[in-house]
This record gives structure tokens, C-alpha cells and sequence, in this order.
């Protein structure tokens, strides 16, 4: 009897660490319940089918950001004046309460877009626009400021990382000039700001390439598959350039940090 009571007990304390290891009930795996559709987007433009744009987050208690295309604000509306026609998706993303892999140092962001179209360009554009596009918007088509041979000219050139104009090696004007040297840019704000390359007069364009100024139009982007004329190995070619100048007659941009840990400069003018 000793034995069989004692090995009833052992069986009890079996069946009852098993069952306190099961489940007592199922778990959601946690997850965003963070719903963007309770989210008020707005585009009030100041004109019918005008380019002066109020770009609204409406709802309360909401933070994050705006992806308007030319730029990123971390704010609830955005003002701006855009540059061209067409019809065109912003994006704004909300922070949310949750937290991926319990993880307080990690930002979840729902997104929502919202669309507006624009017909017509009847607020002007900061000035940046009409130098690099034209005085119409039309287009425009810039060249290098001499070459396509070595002419003794500063068109394309190694330059100090902090001055653009302090020559370091004049590889343009001297002996070794790029190989687009004799090539085009055409800048238009035909339903985007558009960029189209042509490595030499002649050739085929390489499109679907954009721009972009940064806020202060101290800067100008390059994005998709061309790049600047003269974006060759060891003469900056991250796509990102400091504007110098910027005319209705001339262009000068700048990298920092082209390789070797100099700086790298650009001369462009208009096409005549």
C-alpha cells in the first residue's frame, strides 16, 4: 500500500507540472493596430488647379512627417510653392505607440497619401527654377564651360574640399578631360522635375532621372539612372552637389569629398 500511495503521488505531481507548462488560453502575437484611415489629409491650394499649396495633417494627436516630393518636414502642414503641373501623391507618415521587438529605441510608422492635381504654374517659383529651366519653364540644355579637349580653361577640375575656386589639379583644362566632356544636361519641370543626360551631342538621352533642391537651394540632387556630366571615378559622383553659383549664364557646383579626399568642381553654361 506504502508503495502504491507513493506512487500515485508522483503521477499527481507529474500531471501537474505538465499542466501548468500548457496554455491557458491563446495569444495574439503582438502587432500595429495603428489605423491610418483615421488619419485627415488635406491639400488646399490657394488658386483652382494652382501651384501655391496648404498641405494639411488635420488630426489631432498625430505627429510625424511629410513626404511632399521636393522635400521632408517633420511638421502637420507644409507651404509651398510647386513647380510643376500635373498630378502628384504626398505621403505622410505617423508615429505610432508601437514599438517592433519591444524595442523603445525603434519608431513604427504608418503612412497615408493624399493627391492633388495641378493645371497650372500661376504662383512664381523661387528663382532657382527659372535659371536652371528657363525663363518659360520650358527647358533648358547646359553644357560644360569649355572642353571637349584640353583648352587651359577651369570647367572640370580637382579643387580643395572647403573652396570650391582653389584649385588642386585642373584635370579638364589640362590633359585629362571626362569622357562625357563633349555631352548635354536638359533640366524641365514637365510633370516632374525632370533630368536627361547625353554623354555626347550626338547620342542617345538617358532618361528618367529627376532633381531636386534642398530648402535653401543650396543644393542639387540627382536621382535615378544618369548623373551629372563628369560624375567619373575619383570626380564625385554621389549625386549630391553644393551649389557655388547658380545664373541665368552659369552653374557651379561642388563635392567635398570626391576621392582622395579632395574636393571636385563643375562649370556648366547654357547651350548656345
Amino acid at each position: 500500500m506504502k508503495i502504491s500511495k507513493i506512487l500515485g503521488l508522483i503521477t499527481m505531481a507529474f500531471l501537474l507540472v505538465f499542466s501548468a507548462c500548457e496554455p491557458i488560453e491563446d495569444r495574439d502575437v503582438l502587432s500595429n493596430s495603428f489605423d491610418p484611415d483615421n488619419i485627415e489629409l488635406a491639400v488646399v491650394q490657394a488658386t483652382n488647379g494652382g501651384n501655391k499649396l496648404s498641405i494639411q495633417m488635420q488630426t489631432e494627436g498625430v505627429i510625424g512627417y511629410w513626404d511632399y516630393i521636393l522635400d521632408v518636414k517633420h511638421t502637420d502642414r507644409v507651404e509651398v510653392v510647386f513647380p510643376f503641373t500635373g498630378t502628384h501623391e504626398f505621403t505622410y507618415y505617423a508615429t505610432t505607440p508601437y514599438m517592433p521587438n519591444n524595442n523603445p529605441a525603434e519608431t513604427e510608422y504608418v503612412q497615408k497619401t493624399v493627391s492633388v492635381e495641378i493645371t497650372q504654374l500661376d504662383e512664381r517659383l523661387p528663382d532657382a527654377y527659372y535659371y536652371l529651366v528657363g525663363d518659360d519653364l520650358a527647358g533648358k540644355t547646359w553644357v560644360f564651360d569649355g572642353g571637349p579637349a584640353p583648352d587651359g580653361g577651369l570647367w572640370w577640375f580637382m579643387s580643395d574640399p572647403t573652396n570650391p575656386w582653389g584649385v588642386w589639379w585642373n584635370a579638364g583644362g589640362e590633359c585629362c578631360p571626362p569622357a562625357d566632356a563633349a555631352g548635354k544636361m536638359v533640366f524641365d519641370v514637365s510633370g516632374n522635375a525632370n533630368y536627361t543626360y547625353y554623354a555626347d551631342a550626338a547620342g542617345e538621352p538617358v532618361t528618367g532621372s529627376k532633381f531636386k533642391f534642398n530648402g535653401d537651394y543650396s543644393k542639387i540632387t540627382i536621382e535615378g539612372p544618369a548623373n551629372l556630366l563628369g560624375s567619373m571615378e575619383g570626380g564625385g559622383n554621389a549625386g549630391v552637389f553644393d551649389i557655388v553659383e547658380l545664373t541665368a549664364d552659369k552653374m557651379v557646383l561642388h563635392v567635398p569629398n570626391a576621392a582622395w579626399a579632395t574636393g571636385w568642381t563643375w562649370v556648366f553654361v547654357p547651350q548656345q
